[in-house]
């Protein structure tokens, strides 16, 4: 067994549209990055990556290859899924938390981990989303930003 723990933050912004978990969600701001900037995946694909010992995302796409400029980050994710399997991982659970003010997740987590199961060709009950704020704390708190974690748990 191998665990393994991803973290990601992005800067709120205008004129992006806000994706987590390959989810638009309606709200004024969205999040900065090279990619989609999809911060929950990108968490994900970190834990991932790092339970295997196969690095990290900037490893793996880095934000100075153009090819990855505007990429959904379920695209990658299933890249990492089948880097997985190439390696003869087996994912065993991934639990993740947003940590974001605003807006309320609640209305779509179960998207959220479709979204991710149907990527990494796994059962949802292997994947746990939740979410929450801190009020009104830090860069998240006070909407400068949204962070992500995820652990996971996978069997050689």
């Amino acid at each position: 067994m191998r665990i393994g723990l991803g973290y990601d933050v992005h800067r709120l912004t205008d004129n992006r549209k806000l994706i987590l978990g390959g989810v638009t969600i309606p709200y004024e701001k969205g999040l900065l990055g090279h990619s989609d900037a999809d911060v929950l995946v990108h968490a994900i694909m970190d834990s991932l990556l790092g339970a295997a010992a196969l690095g990290d995302i900037g490893k793996h796409f880095p934000d100075t290859d153009e090819k990855y400029k505007g990429i959904s980050s379920m695209e990658l994710l299933k890249y990492v899924g089948d880097l997985l399997k190439k390696h003869n991982y087996i994912i065993g659970n991934i639990d993740a938390t947003i940590i974001a003010q605003r807006p309320k997740m609640a209305p779509y987590i179960s998207e959220m981990v479709s979204n991710i199961s149907d990527s990494l060709n796994i059962d949802c009950n292997k994947i746990n989303v939740k979410a929450t704020t801190e009020e009104g704390l830090g860069f998240t708190g006070t909407g400068e930003g949204i962070s992500s974690q995820s652990i996971c748990l996978l069997l050689d």
